[in-house]
C-alpha cells in the first residue's frame, strides 16, 4: 500500500510529541535525519523513511553564517569567471576551525562576498549571510584597517619606505598615510585603510619594487591565522571586525 507523503515537521511531531514550532526549529538546526542524512527543510516530504531526532538536540535559533576563506591566488573575490566562493563547501572546512559553530547546509546558501581582493592576491576573504556584517564591511569599509604581506623584488628607491607610508598617489589622488614596515628582506607589511584594486602593486612600483605576491592577513580585528589556502572557517558568534 502506497504511503501518502507528509511534511517532515509533521512526522517529527508524531514521533516526539513536540510542538510545530519546536519541530521546525529542530529540523532547521540540523538535528533531524531522514534515513541517516540530515535534512534541514521542515517541508521535506517523507513516507516510510526512518526519521530520527538527535538525542543531543537543542532548541536554538540558527544564526546567519559568516565564513572566512583563505583565498588562493588566481580566484576572483567578488565577481569574475573563477569565483572563490565556489571553494566553500562542507569538505573544505578547516579541520582546526576553533569557532565551535555547527555546520549546516543552509550556511552555504546566499553567501555574499565582501571586502575586495585582487584576483592575483591570496589571503583572508569574507562571505556572509548576516546583514549586520554586510553593513559593517560595506558602509564602513574605508575605515577598517587591512593588513597585507607583500613579497617584492628589485631595489627600493631612496626614501622608498617613507614614501610608501605617506607621499604617493594612486588614480590621480594623493593617498592617506599608512603603516609600512619590512617583515624580512623580501617582504613588506602594510597596515592600510581604503585600499583599492591594484593599489599595493602600483605603490610598490612607484618606489622601484616589483610585486611577487600579495597576501591579506587581517581585516579589522579578524586575522587569517594559520588556516591553509583553500580552507575556510566560521566567524565565531560575538566576534566583530
Amino acid at each position: 500500500m502506497e504511503v501518502e507523503p507528509v511534511r517532515l515537521a509533521k512526522r517529527l511531531i508524531a514521533l516526539t510529541g513536540c510542538s510545530r514550532a519546536d519541530a521546525e526549529q529542530y529540523i532547521k538546526g540540523g538535528w533531524v535525519t531522514v534515513d541517516g542524512e540530515p535534512v534541514e527543510n521542515p517541508a521535506h516530504p517523507v513516507t516510510n523513511q526512518t526519521v530520527v531526532l538527535d538525542p543531543a538536540a537543542r532548541q536554538e535559533a540558527s544564526e546567519p553564517a559568516t565564513i572566512l576563506l583563505h583565498k588562493p591566488a588566481g580566484y576572483d573575490a567578488i565577481s569574475g569567471a573563477r569565483p572563490a566562493a565556489a571553494l566553500v563547501d562542507p569538505s573544505s572546512r578547516w579541520a582546526d576551525d576553533p569557532s565551535g559553530v555547527r555546520l549546516l547546509q543552509r550556511h552555504f546558501h546566499r553567501l555574499t562576498p565582501l571586502m575586495p581582493l585582487d584576483a592575483e592576491a591570496s589571503g583572508l576573504m569574507v562571505l556572509t549571510q548576516d546583514g549586520r556584517v554586510w553593513r559593517r564591511l560595506s558602509e564602513d569599509r574605508d575605515d577598517i584597517e587591512q593588513e597585507f604581506v607583500v613579497e617584492v623584488g628589485g631595489e627600493i628607491g631612496p626614501w622608498g619606505l617613507a614614501k610608501l607610508q605617506h607621499g604617493l598617489s594612486y588614480g590621480g589622488r594623493a593617498l592617506p598615510p599608512c603603516k609600512v614596515s619590512w617583515q624580512n628582506e623580501i617582504r613588506l607589511r602594510f597596515a592600510i585603510k581604503g585600499v583599492q584594486g591594484g593599489q599595493l602593486r602600483d605603490m610598490c612600483a612607484q618606489v622601484g619594487l616589483d610585486v611577487v605576491a600579495i597576501r591579506r592577513i587581517r581585516i579589522g580585528r579578524i586575522a587569517l591565522a594559520k588556516m591553509p589556502e583553500g580552507a575556510w572557517r566560521y566567524l565565531p558568534v560575538g566576534e566583530r571586525f
